[in-house]
């Protein structure tokens, strides 16, 4: 599992990616009854998740950030990365950021993948 803490701040708002390779539905609730068994995580406001299965079936949890994990799911599919589940942590700051959250999502991944290579 790869987790990036504190990738970037806006508002108040925190966010952390993680992720790693899943073969299907199964290892994905593994994954992140994992993650959300770090206290951190479990309190987390969202934990947003996207992953292209190899066979190209997209999953995704929007877990209350309604739209990202459709953002997540885009950003793998440019990437052509299959078998990799991709989760955005955000940790609520008190501040609405509108449309700006899709682009924090897009700075987390963005963070992910430069770590992958």
């Amino acid at each position: 599992m790869l987790q990036l803490l504190n990738v970037v701040s806006d508002r108040g708002s925190k966010y952390a990616v993680s992720g790693g390779p899943v073969s299907g539905r199964a290892d994905v609730d593994a994954f992140l009854k994992s993650l959300k068994k770090n206290k951190k995580f479990a309190k987390a406001t969202h934990n947003t998740w996207g992953v292209v299965l190899a066979d190209g079936t997209p999953l995704k949890g929007d877990d209350g950030e309604s739209g990202a994990g459709l953002v997540i799911i885009r950003m793998l599919e440019r990437q052509q990365l299959t078998g990799h589940l991709v989760v955005v942590t955000r940790w609520y700051g008190g501040v609405k950021l509108g449309g700006d959250r899709f682009r924090r999502v897009q700075d987390c991944v963005a963070a992910y993948f430069a770590e992958l290579n």
